[in-house]
């Protein structure tokens, strides 16, 4: 993801008007970060925000609205912030929310060293295309994400249960139980040891390989 983001970032500094540094926030709980970023500038000024808490760019995202400061040296929603923006150059931005947020929030930020970049509506039209652009990779990501934790999840549930199945064939030839019986004494050495049933059931078939002990369940 951070590699598709990266040129959409590129891409964008060069296609928005007025853009000279351009950065894609994220936030996943509580915690916000620059996934990717043109400029260092941008990344001063996510970073100035994050150590807020607050800020045009978390704040876009949050909220689901579209912020824009003109001027930094006349911003009074965020003036500690805008403050410290103008110190380093910044003197307007434009943030932009991902139009699809789910487990992941955040915003699209553009900024420049000049008052008013983004006053044009061609500005907006262009923040506005590329957001949908980064909304769309970062879902694709996190649906990816999804579905190799549930394939993972899935491989370990089959392997503890046919390891599961195998210690409850030793018990019942051993001690001549049926399968329910098998897996009510694997359950109770399990609440015994303050073990994971899957481990009781791994040493119970290990110790049928040669030389092994005899289950002590």
């Amino acid at each position: 993801m951070v590699e598709v983001l990266t040129d959409v970032v590129q891409v964008a500094a060069r296609g928005i008007p007025g853009a000279e540094s351009v950065s894609i926030t994220l936030v996943r709980g509580d915690h916000p970060f620059t996934a990717a970023y043109v400029g260092e500038m941008a990344l001063q000024a996510d970073e100035l925000q994050y150590e807020r808490g607050y800020g045009p760019c978390m704040d876009a995202g949050r909220g689901g609205v579209v912020l824009r400061i003109d001027d930094m040296r006349n911003e009074q929603r965020w003036p500690d912030y805008a403050g410290q923006a103008e110190q380093q150059g910044i003197l307007s931005s434009l943030s932009i929310p991902l139009p699809i947020q789910e487990a992941v929030i955040g915003a699209l930020n553009i900024y420049s060293t000049k008052p008013h970049a983004f006053a044009a509506a061609e500005s907006l039209d262009a923040a506005l295309a590329v957001s949908e652009v980064v909304a769309v990779a970062v879902a694709n990501a996190d649906a990816h994400a999804q579905l190799g934790d549930q394939a993972r999840n899935m491989r370990v549930a089959m392997e503890s249960r046919a390891v599961i199945e195998q210690a409850k064939g030793v018990l019942m030839a051993q001690r001549h139980v049926d399968a329910d019986q098998a897996f009510e004494l694997l359950r109770e050495a399990s609440q015994r040891s303050n073990r994971k049933l899957r481990d009781i059931a791994v040493g119970i078939v290990g110790s049928t390989r040669p030389q092994g002990q005899n289950p002590r369940v």
